[in-house]
């Protein structure tokens, strides 16, 4: 099916300044309103009946053609990141503090270059293309399905991809069951006695409670989780005092915490309950934990993975896809979709060379030669869904 690729490699002008633009002009999530209506028209002008206002920004495209009772979901996220780019690109961001830096541009720019192909393609189904606001950290998705995302769309299947950094331009991988983490917020308060530096025993000192705590919590993933099994505990942030010689009051700790079974996510959330609150008590102060889960385990379904290996092979052949690649302690709030609805979400190469910048980082950029790649897969696997 190389053809296919070719085909849309020659037709990518368009959708590489699309992409572009949209890099340029980054949104953040809930304020994708440019994008929004940037993609809305698109699809309007190709045909497709649009539907607005899920999770804010938010849009569906659909199209229906033959006879066929089937329908399928097919996810891009839009939002950008607060971070200012250092790329240097004659199309860099024009938004102080804010850019593309996860690829989102390219997600959108692909399934638009999908959609007006599919427009003039036979398939037989509806086709639900989900625009989809707030992917980082913001829970855009959860947001899309509370104002009846699947009720008014509903999908016998979805999909999804991300671009891949360090992986071969234009590989495609995939995985099935267990293949991104859950990812839980904490936020711990430390409440003691503040006082003078030099009188410590007059006080109850929250900082030393903090470190104890700092430490003990890598004993959790040591010695609670199954060796098998993956876990992270991070302490991102640790936030106390403002002189040198004044025991402060309170103290803040941030945990990032991640797991890829929901077992372990219990159990985790259960330990850092119990050790905190015991080791606050052990130094006389007392703890404030609010444990806030914010995207589950993404668990990719074993037959639409399946179908979706098939469909990498027909497109790229055996020796451009992985089959079943290793698990990832990142997270992705496509999670929420597929607990509702069967699916897998997808990877592809974003390239080991220019392409090779790890996302979240102000030198990243999206590499335009993935765009065909991953539109030709969209359109291939819409026809195989939706015979």
């Amino acid at each position: 099916m190389s053809d296919l690729i070719e085909k849309l490699r020659a037709q990518a002008a368009d959708f590489v300044a699309i992409r572009r633009d949209l890099h340029r002009h980054p949104e953040m999530g809930y304020k994708e309103f440019r994008t929004s209506d940037l993609v809305a028209k698109s699809l309007q002008e190709w045909g497709y009946e649009v539907a607005r206002g899920f999770g804010g920004t938010g849009l569906v495209g659909q199209l229906r053609k033959g006879s066929g009772g089937r329908s399928l979901g097919i996810r891009a996220d839009m939002d950008a990141l607060p971070l200012q780019e250092m790329t240097g690109l004659s199309y860099q961001s024009s938004v102080p503090d804010v850019m593309h830096a996860c690829g989102h541009d390219g997600h959108t720019a692909i399934l638009l270059a999908a959609a007006k192909e599919l427009a003039t393609t036979e398939f037989s189904g509806t086709l639900n293309l989900i625009f989809q606001p707030a992917e980082e950290s913001l829970g855009g998705a959860r947001r899309m399905m509370d104002d009846g995302l699947f009720t008014r769309f509903p999908c016998d299947a979805i999909f999804a991809l991300h671009n891949m950094p360090g992986t071969p331009t234009g590989r495609l991988v995939l995985r099935e069951g267990p293949t991104m983490a859950s990812a839980d917020n904490v936020t711990i308060v430390l409440h003691g006695k503040g006082g003078h530096g030099a009188f410590p025993h007059l006080g109850a000192d929250p900082v030393l409670a903090g470190a104890s705590i700092v430490m003990a919590l890598q004993s959790i993933v040591a010695r609670n989780i199954d060796p098998q099994k993956t876990a992270v505990v991070s302490v991102g942030t640790f936030q106390a005092g403002s002189n040198f010689n004044v025991i402060p009051q309170t103290a803040m700790l941030r945990l990032s915490v991640r797991s890829l079974d929901h077992g372990v996510h219990d159990l985790l959330e259960q330990r850092i309950r119990d050790l905190v609150t015991t080791q606050a008590q052990s130094y006389g102060v007392r703890a404030e934990i609010d444990y806030h889960r914010s995207y589950p385990v993404l668990v990719n379904t074993p037959s639409e993975t399946e179908f979706a290996r098939q469909v990498a092979r027909e497109l790229v052949g055996e020796a451009e896809m992985v089959a079943q690649a290793e698990a990832m302690t990142g997270s992705e709030d496509f999670a929420f979709m597929l607990e509702e609805v069967p699916g897998s979400y997808v990877f592809l190469g974003n390239g080991d060379g220019a392409g090779s910048c790890m996302v979240h980082n102000p030198g990243y950029d999206f590499n335009d030669e993935i765009l065909p790649v991953g539109a030709a897969y969209w359109v291939l696997l819409t026809q195989r869904f939706l015979r």
